[in-house]
């Protein structure tokens, strides 16, 4: 009896062990096309750029080791400090401006009122407008002579600003253009906030709490997982600003709109310096990757999750 019983747990081992392996056959035949465009597209290029970087190549010729003359050169490039420089103002001042904005919108959004589901719409389809025709759309908006933003200006007998070609303005005037995507984070934020607890909201109402301290104790902590998820998908990006730059102002005037990936990209596609181009990228690899570290450190200290709130 005890042998037949160990028979049959034997054969039951078999069986769940076959059966797990065609699940984990199926699951990776499953995502191989990914896994193949991952490696093929992403870690094998990046990997390539790593020898790259130590190499002396300007496509047509023969890569030539240089050992790390290539990152020591960074530090003597006026035009990295300049491109640093553009992108840090670029990040510091445009991406919470543009998460004030996106969490303004879900506030107003978030209502149940009749026809509601247009406005969220007419939000969000900015966001998944190709960049070049949004950028050609706001090189227009910021002519100087006829452009709709002088325009408006001159409504309220206002002097007319050179959005795009005063070195003192030109930042600013991408960091308004920014606004424009708000949707996006518009969206996720606006889950967050349907997510939260109603009665939480009425228990607040009850102990006397006005809007503000509903929206600052109540709203505000359990909206901060959204918020954190949105400022890091939004540091990354901000980091990675190019498409407007190149459209719109090819990095001028003097070099104030020239961001780091704009020069980047003028370095390996324009002087063909492939070397340097790889060790410029790596070097932005390393800030975002810091600036993202240093972000989930002191993550703890401001965003709180409601399944930590219930312990």
């Amino acid at each position: 009896m005890a042998q037949g019983t160990l028979v049959t747990t034997a054969r039951r081992r078999r069986t769940w062990s076959a059966t797990r392996w065609r699940d984990t056959r199926d699951g990776y035949l499953f995502i191989l096309p990914w896994l193949l465009g991952f490696v093929i597209w992403t870690a094998g290029p990046m990997i390539a750029s790593i020898a790259i970087a130590f190499t002396d190549w300007r496509i047509v010729t023969v890569p030539h080791f240089v050992g790390l003359a290539n990152f020591a050169a960074l530090f003597q490039d006026p035009r990295i400090r300049v491109s640093l420089f553009n992108t840090t103002f670029y990040v510091v001042f445009g991406v919470p401006t543009h998460l004030i904005f996106a969490l303004a919108a879900a506030l107003l959004l978030n209502q149940r009122r009749r026809g509601i589901a247009i406005y969220r719409t007419l939000f969000y389809l900015p966001y998944i407008t190709p960049l070049v025709a949004s950028s050609l759309l706001w090189l227009w908006i910021f002519n100087t002579n006829f452009g709709l933003a002088n325009w408006l200006l001159s409504l309220f007998r206002l002097p007319a600003i050179y959005w795009l070609e005063d070195p003192r303005v030109v930042k600013i005037s991408f960091i308004i253009m920014s606004w424009w995507t708000i949707g996006g984070q518009m969206v996720i934020l606006l889950a967050g906030l349907q997510s939260i607890p109603e009665h939480l909201y009425d228990a607040a109402s009850i102990d006397g709490a006005n809007r503000w301290q509903r929206f600052w104790h109540v709203t505000f902590p359990l909206l901060t997982p959204s918020l954190f998820f949105n400022l890091t998908l939004a540091l990354i990006g901000a980091f990675q600003v190019f498409v407007q730059a190149y459209v719109i102002t090819g990095g001028g005037p003097e070099d104030a709109s020239l961001f780091y990936v704009l020069y980047l990209y003028r370095v390996a596609f324009q002087n063909f310096d492939m070397g340097y181009a790889s060790a410029i990228a790596w070097l932005l690899f390393v800030v975002v990757l810091i600036v993202t570290l240093t972000q989930f450190r002191f993550a703890n200290r401001w965003v709180f999750y409601e399944a930590e709130l219930k312990r």
